[in-house]
């Protein structure tokens, strides 16, 4: 692959800045800049794409090892038939058995207890031992329009 050195660009640099010229040289490495970086959205692109491929193609293995290892196993391990109730319990009708009802208890029926209404906070005077009951705040007077 591609194997550059710090003088190799440097003498790289130096044959751009000759045949360039100072003065084009800006707008020369800004192209160069955007090719590359084109160069490697491509690269990218094409990189995720592969991905995709060989990440679906392992997953289609996998679902084809699943499937005969699941064939594999049905066939080492049969499904059981379910069990049949006897033949001669089917054709003779049973009487039916007289079972005795169980008794259930009666619970009593819960009892709401209603909570107290909340007792009015009070606090005390800060001057004097008394309390008193807690300050109403007082209604809002309407502002006064500003005229101009």
């Amino acid at each position: 692959m591609l194997d550059f050195n710090a003088p190799e660009f440097l003498v790289v640099g130096i044959v751009a800045l000759l045949v360039i010229g100072p003065k084009d040289l800006p707008k020369a490495l800004r192209l160069l800049g955007k090719w590359i970086g084109r160069a490697r959205g491509i690269a990218r692109q094409f990189r995720t794409g592969m991905d995709t491929m060989i990440r679906e193609s392992e997953l289609s293995d996998m679902e084809k090892q699943w499937a005969a290892e699941n064939e594999r196993i049905m066939r080492d391990h049969p499904p059981v038939p379910a069990l049949s109730a006897p033949m001669a319990a089917l054709s003779e009708p049973a009487e039916p058995v007289m079972v005795e009802q169980p008794a259930f208890k009666s619970e009593p029926e819960p009892v709401a207890i209603e909570a107290p209404a909340p007792k009015p906070r009070k606090r005390k005077a800060p001057s004097t031992g008394d309390t008193l009951e807690a300050p109403k705040p007082a209604p809002r007077k309407p502002r006064a329009k500003a005229q101009s």
